[in-house]
C-alpha cells in the first residue's frame, strides 16, 4: 500500500533534485498554444544580444544569385538568370543532386569557425543543418545519400562544429526546415490538401527529434512552415516534448516559425519576417535576422564589395535592435570547400572589437523608458541596473555634446566606454533634465560609433 505525498514532502524532493544537479519540479506543457506560449524564455538568450547565423549547404557549390541557397527552386522555376547561368557553365542533362559530390568542404576546420565567430563576440551561432533542399548537414537516418556523411564531404559538419563552438562557450542554435521543396512525400501530402502527413511523420519530425538527442541544441530555428498550417506539422506535441521532455528541457529557446499563421504570434521569441525591423518597443521578445551580404542568405561566387553590409552599417542596426529589446542573429554564407569570405571574416572581427569596448552596454541590457533621441547626434539608450548607456553614431560636431532625456542627480557621473577610467566634465541642461557633456579628444572607431556610461541618471 502507498501512502500520500505531503505538498511540503513534494516541495522538499524538487529542493533536493535541484541542490543535486537534478532537473527539479518543473511545470508541464500541454500540446496546445496557450500553455506553450506561456513558457518563461530562458534568460540565456535575452542575456546573450548576439548570434551569428550560418547557411551552408549543396546551394554553396552553384553559389549564384540573389538568394543563393534557393537557387534549386528558381532553376526549377525556370528563372532566366538561373537557367543561363546553368547553360553557360554545365552539361545538358546536370542535375541539382550532382552538385552534392561538388560540396567537398575540403577546407572546412571548425576550430577556425569558432575562433571566429568567439571573436565576433556573439554568445550563440545558428547552423543549418538543413534547408529546403533537404539536404542534411549530419548522417540523419532518414535523408539516405542526401546526406553529409553519405555524400560530398563525408562529415558530421553539425556535430564538428557543435563541438568546437561549445569549446569556446557559445550557445548551439540549429537551423532547421520543415518542409523540403521537392521531397516526393511532402508533394503528396500537398496535392492531398495536407491530409495526409507522411512527410511528417517519417520525415521532419524524425529529424528533429534526431537533432535534439544528437546535439542538444540551446536554440531550435524553425523554418519551411509556411505552406501548412501547425497542425500538419504537429508542431505543438513536439514542442510539449521538447520542453517536458527532451534532453533540452530546460534551457532551449524557440523560434516562431512553425506553421503558417504561427510566425510573430506563437513560440518562444518572434523572428516574425526576415529582416524583421518593428518601428517601436515591441512587447514580446524578438530577433533580428540580418545577412551580411545584403542580396543572399548563401554564398555567392558573384558578391560584390558594395553588396556587402559596412561595418558601421552592422553596429547601427545592431544597436538599434538591442535598444528595442531585441536579439541580432548577423548571418554569413561560407564558400562550399569551408571557407569564410575574408571580407565576411573581417566584418565579424570589426563587430568583436567594437563589443570589446562597448558589450556592456549590449549583452544582458534592457531597454530604457526612452530608447531614442536626436540631438546634437542620433542617440539610442540601453540600461543595465541602475546605469543608462547613450550610444551614438558620427563623433558630435561641436562641444559639449547636449542629451536631453536623462534626468540628473547628486550622483551622476559620465564615462566614455573607451576612456572607462576617465569621469567627463558635465553640467545640467535644466534643474530637471538633460545634461551637456564635455567630450574628450575623439577616440578611433572603425564602427563610427562611440558609447557613454550613464551612472546615476533616471
Amino acid at each position: 500500500m502507498s501512502l500520500p505525498i505531503r505538498p511540503t514532502c513534494i516541495l522538499l524532493i524538487c529542493v533536493i533534485t535541484l541542490l543535486t544537479g537534478g532537473p527539479g519540479c518543473s511545470a508541464r506543457y500541454e500540446d496546445n498554444w496557450k500553455s506553450l506560449d506561456a513558457r518563461p524564455l530562458p534568460e540565456w538568450y535575452d542575456e546573450a544580444k548576439i548570434g551569428i547565423f550560418v547557411h551552408w549547404g549543396v546551394f554553396s557549390v552553384p553559389g549564384f544569385g540573389r538568394f543563393s541557397e534557393w537557387f534549386w527552386c528558381w532553376w526549377r522555376q525556370n528563372r532566366t538568370e538561373e537557367v543561363e547561368f546553368m547553360k553557360k557553365n554545365y552539361p545538358p542533362g546536370f542535375k541539382y543532386a550532382d552538385f552534392a559530390p561538388q560540396f567537398h568542404a575540403e577546407f572546412f576546420n571548425p576550430d577556425n569557425w569558432a575562433d571566429i565567430f568567439k571573436a565576433s563576440g556573439a554568445r550563440y551561432v545558428v547552423f543549418t543543418s538543413k534547408h529546403h533542399e533537404g539536404f542534411t548537414n549530419w548522417p540523419s537516418p532518414v535523408s539516405w545519400n542526401w546526406n553529409s556523411m553519405d555524400v560530398g564531404p563525408h562529415r558530421d559538419l553539425v556535430g564538428e562544429l557543435s563541438a568546437a563552438i561549445r569549446k569556446r562557450s557559445l550557445r548551439l542554435g540549429i537551423y532547421h526546415s520543415l518542409f523540403e521543396w521537392f521531397h516526393p512525400l511532402f508533394l503528396s501530402d500537398e496535392a492531398s490538401g495536407f491530409k495526409t502527413q507522411e512527410f511528417v511523420a517519417r520525415k521532419a519530425l524524425p529529424e528533429l527529434v534526431d537533432l535534439v538527442k544528437s546535439y542538444k541544441p540551446d536554440l531550435i530555428w524553425s523554418d519551411g512552415d509556411w505552406k501548412a498550417p501547425d497542425t500538419y506539422w504537429n508542431s505543438t506535441q513536439f514542442l510539449a516534448w521538447l520542453y517536458n521532455d527532451s534532453p533540452v528541457k530546460d534551457v532551449v529557446v524557440t523560434n516562431d516559425r512553425w506553421g503558417k499563421g504561427c510566425y510573430c504570434k506563437h513560440g518562444g521569441y518572434y523572428n516574425c519576417a526576415d529582416r524583421y525591423t518593428p518601428g517601436k518597443l515591441p512587447t514580446h521578445k524578438w530577433e533580428k535576422c540580418q545577412a551580411v551580404d545584403s542580396l543572399s542568405w548563401g554564398y555567392r561566387r558573384n558578391m560584390k564589395l558594395s553588396q556587402v553590409m559596412t561595418l558601421p552599417s552592422i553596429i547601427k542596426d545592431m544597436v538599434y535592435v538591442v535598444a528595442l529589446g531585441g536579439n541580432y542573429l548577423l548571418n554569413i554564407g561560407p564558400m562550399s570547400d569551408g571557407m569564410i569570405a575574408p571580407v565576411f571574416e573581417e566584418r565579424l572581427r570589426g563587430l568583436g572589437a567594437w563589443l570589446k569596448i562597448n558589450g556592456e552596454a549590449i549583452y544582458a541590457s534592457k531597454p530604457w523608458r526612452v530608447q531614442t533621441e536626436n540631438s546634437t547626434v542620433t542617440v539610442w539608450y540601453t540600461a543595465k541596473n541602475n546605469t543608462v548607456y547613450a550610444i551614438f553614431f558620427g563623433w558630435p560636431p561641436k562641444q559639449p555634446l547636449q542629451l536631453t532625456t536623462p534626468r540628473t542627480s547628486g550622483t551622476t557621473q559620465v564615462t566614455l566606454m573607451d576612456y572607462p577610467n576617465v569621469p567627463l566634465k558635465w553640467a545640467p541642461t535644466t534643474p530637471t533634465s538633460g545634461l551637456m557633456i564635455l567630450m574628450p579628444p575623439m577616440p578611433e572607431s572603425p564602427a563610427n560609433a562611440w558609447c557613454l556610461k550613464l551612472e546615476g541618471v533616471v
